[in-house]
């Protein structure tokens, strides 16, 4: 298996979804892929004291969208496999930020915080003591590391360009604060070679994302390993982390992306068990949790965990 490189440049960024995009590598499956990420706003310093520079999307897209590594196109791929990314490694850069209020959307209109300025916090990440630190009215406040990546994604099949903000049936920004080292994300495959992308890397989130920000920060390794299973068919994104299986939702309605999200894990459960649906939801009820993944990208998210070892 090989090792693939690859340098962070123009040309090698882009910040919105198209089957049409041309790839800017090709590999088999089983191989790996290692580069940095950007920031948010679409910067990187390497260290301390570096100045931070900036970068623009080869696409040239009108509207905003998250600075993402890719299109990687992936040899025997096609659609109707399901590619999973196995996450190897994960080191955030050494600074992020995030912010509240000071926006006109729903959650800060329901907080009554659009009004108000928006307030950012700059974090200093401490790789070696493993937390984030900043200030709050000179009072020193500090969280520990937990990094993932907020967006991983193949294309999509429809035509036209795509937003990166919400996330959908081929993953995307799906923010999902279990998918750290050690965990294997699998995706639907739309369009042949699977055309994926990575990027928005994240030092600490809770789920939920309530302010519409994890601390926002540059990774400066994402090491990944992509393998194609032709024998596995999905209709939405599934995980296996640390914590246990995980599926998901996504949708306006908070309701209806729980109901995704747990006919996924009922599916799930039905498979690996070999029950009946209501005998898997029994088992669910029982052992199986909801939890908020994001409430601020468009559409809302619901992951169901089934923590390993619950069932036996």
């Amino acid at each position: 298996m090989t090792i693939h490189t690859i340098k962070t440049e123009d040309q090698h960024v882009h910040g919105s979804f198209s089957k049409e995009y041309e790839p800017i590598l090709s590999v088999n499956s089983g191989d790996t892929i290692r580069f940095n990420s950007l920031d948010i706003g679409w910067g990187y310093s390497s260290s301390k004291g570096v100045e931070r520079k900036r970068y623009q999307s080869r696409e040239q897209e009108s509207t905003w969208g998250h600075p993402i590594i890719g299109p990687i196109r992936v040899n025997g791929a096609k659609p109707g496999m399901t590619l999973e990314i196995k996450i190897n490694d994960l080191v955030p850069g050494w600074y992020g930020w995030n912010c509240a209020g000071g926006k006109m959307n729903w959650h800060n209109e329901q907080l009554g915080l659009t009004d108000v300025e928006e307030l950012t916090l700059n974090w200093e990440l401490d790789r070696v003591k493993q937390v984030a630190k900043t200030e709050i009215n000179n009072q020193p406040f500090s969280v520990p590391l937990q990094p993932f990546l907020g967006l991983m994604s193949n294309a999509p099949s429809e035509e036209g360009v795509h937003s990166t903000i919400p996330p959908r049936y081929f993953g995307g920004n799906i923010d999902c604060k279990e998918l750290v080292r050690g965990s294997s994300l699998f995706l639907p495959i739309a369009v042949d070679g699977a055309l994926f992308s990575a990027g928005d890397g994240h030092a600490l989130q809770g789920d939920g994302e309530v302010s519409g920000q994890a601390i926002e920060c540059p990774m400066d390794l994402v090491d990944l390993t992509l393998i194609v299973h032709d024998n596995l068919t999905l209709s939405s994104p599934r995980a296996n982390t640390p914590v246990g299986w995980i599926t998901f939702g996504f949708h306006e309605d908070l309701n209806v992306a729980m109901v995704m999200a747990l006919e996924e894990m009922i599916t799930f459960i039905q498979e690996h068990y070999n029950v009946s649906k209501p005998e898997a939801t029994a088992l669910a009820s029982v052992v199986v949790d909801l939890r908020i993944t994001q409430i601020v990208n468009q559409v809302k998210g619901v992951h169901a965990v089934l923590p390993h070892g619950a069932i036996r």
